[in-house]
């Protein structure tokens, strides 16, 4: 067994991403970020996956980003909703946090370095994804490339840092399906940007209707309740 941070956001995809580096024998560490993002749920479901699949240990970062703001996820700005996936615009959404997985991952790499750990997991996506340039190949190339150049654990003990991307080539229906056979209970798990005040669904920002779209392809039940 072998030490690995993975990131967790509490979501389908990071979950997965947990569920499949334990599959692969890594000992996961799991890190979330209280970032100022608008609502509770989504650290809740992080901390009941990370105790439910087995993470060693679970820690919370708090990161303040409404101090930049610029987002609708971390500012006074709506989220886009729409009636259904086609509707999703083209381009980088207001949903965008400036630079998250750029911070998210250096937050990780230092992690990592102190636990003494060569690999990092993400839950990045290319395809059914909403347009964000931190989830593209080669952001996570160039990254990986900057990591081993930038810790002492590279440069005086050898110690390459890999940054596993195992969703990167699957749609939407795909992560459901690996994450059904991984196992994962899907109801642990929360995708909407704009939550009710009692954490239900909305159904219509672009993470839910993904979301929704992908576990109808996959032919698979979304425990989670939306709006009629």
């Amino acid at each position: 067994m072998k030490p690995a941070v993975c990131l967790l956001s509490g979501g389908l995809d990071s979950t997965t991403c947990l569920a499949w580096a334990i599959k692969q024998g890594m000992d996961c560490y799991a890190l979330s970020f209280d970032y100022g993002q608008r609502h509770r749920a989504e650290l809740q479901s992080a901390e009941r996956a990370a105790k439910a699949l087995g993470a060693i240990e679970h820690k919370v970062e708090k990161l303040d980003l409404r101090l930049f703001g610029g987002s609708a996820l971390t500012a006074d700005i709506d989220v886009p909703k729409h009636a259904s996936v086609d509707q999703l615009g083209q381009g980088i959404p207001i949903t965008y946090v400036p630079a998250r997985n750029t911070i998210f991952l250096a937050v990780a790499l230092a992690y990592a370095e102190v636990l003494g750990a060569s690999d990092i997991v993400i839950g990045v996506n290319a395809i059914d994804y909403s347009g964000y340039p931190d989830c593209r190949p080669e952001f996570i190339q160039a990254f990986e490339a900057m990591a081993n150049l930038a810790t002492k654990a590279a440069i005086e003990g050898g110690v390459r840092t890999k940054i596993h991307t195992p969703l990167s080539t699957f749609n939407k229906a795909g992560i459901v399906q690996l994450a059904h056979s991984l196992g994962v209970d899907f109801s642990l798990t929360h995708s909407c940007y704009d939550p009710a005040p009692n954490g239900g669904a909305c159904g219509r920002c672009d993470s839910c209707l993904l979301r929704r779209k992908g576990f109808e392809e996959a032919g698979i039940p979304d425990p989670l309740p939306y709006p009629q």
